[in-house]
């Protein structure tokens, strides 16, 4: 179950701590991004931002006018915000692996924006992080 408004969050089934460190591991060392606050989630979210020499996506793979593309919420929660091209959002919502965003729902963003429910076993944690990889390389311009 997730909240329907703002903050969106996984509010039950959250991801084991070991996963999540495990995600966020391997999400920080991407290339070309840099760690940090997101510029939209609460303060215990740890953000990805594509270096900005490096951001080749369309605005569409961006949080609001920056360079973030992803951000893992906070261990009480364990799911993660990430944009993929509108179609792989959509193949990923229909496979259960998440849902879009309640201001994609309402309009306010293009159907990009997607919340991931946070991974709770080692196949999960796979599925998961192929699909940060697909953010990644949307944010990079890689696909489109």
């Amino acid at each position: 179950m997730t909240s329907p408004e703002i903050p969106h969050q996984q509010l039950d089934q959250t991801a084991p701590e070991e996963l999540q460190e495990e995600l966020w591991r391997r999400m920080s060392a991407l290339d070309h991004v840099r760690t940090g606050a997101s510029v939209v989630s609460l303060p215990e979210t740890r953000a990805l931002h594509m270096e900005p020499g490096h951001a080749f996506g369309p605005d569409s793979a961006f949080v609001r006018d920056s360079t973030e593309f992803a951000h893992l919420h906070g261990l009480l929660d364990g799911s993660l915000h990430l944009l993929l091209p509108e179609g792989e959002a959509a193949e990923a919502v229909a496979k259960g692996w998440g849902e879009l965003h309640p201001v994609a729902v309402e309009g306010r963003c293009p159907p990009t924006l997607i919340m991931l429910y946070g991974p709770r076993d080692e196949d999960e944690l796979e599925t998961v992080w192929d699909l940060v990889r697909r953010s990644h390389a949307f944010a990079a311009g890689q696909i489109l």
